[in-house]
């Protein structure tokens, strides 16, 4: 991973949306990366493919790839991130697909700041190899 975490604060107390906000960024750089090692495809089409990876319906799914691979700890984070409260709900997702979103995003925050970028990149190979981005739910 580019950076390394060192939080000041113990981020098991952290507010599951701060968890997400920083896994969002982590899933976001994660699936550029790959789509610019793996393909040719100009900007324009960088983004259009990525968006096929990190919208609320897909991480939705990716998550049922790596739900059944979870430590309880992980389990447990990733279950408060699908139960905090959002004001907002995503227009082109089920609530559900928006929570079990910020779940995702949650536990990859979570794994970011402990600065497990192992484990990260290990979820995120399955997640790459078992998401067909162009299947239907």
């Amino acid at each position: 991973m580019l950076f390394e975490a060192v939080p000041k604060i113990d981020i098991r107390e952290q507010s599951p949306l701060s968890l997400a906000f920083v896994g969002d960024a982590v899933l976001e750089l994660l699936v550029r990366q790959r789509l610019v090692e793996t393909t040719r495809l100009l900007p324009g089409r960088l983004h259009t493919a990525a968006t096929r990876y990190v919208s609320a319906r897909a991480q939705s799914r990716e998550l049922a790839i790596l739900e059944p691979v979870l430590t309880e700890e992980e389990a447990n984070v990733l279950r408060r991130g699908k139960n905090a409260s959002k004001a907002t709900v995503a227009k082109h997702a089920t609530p559900q697909e928006y929570r079990a979103s910020t779940g995702f995003e949650c536990l990859l925050g979570y794994l970011y700041l402990k600065g497990r970028n192992d484990r990260i990149v290990e979820l995120f190979d399955l997640l790459w190899e078992g998401f067909d981005p162009d299947a239907e739910a």
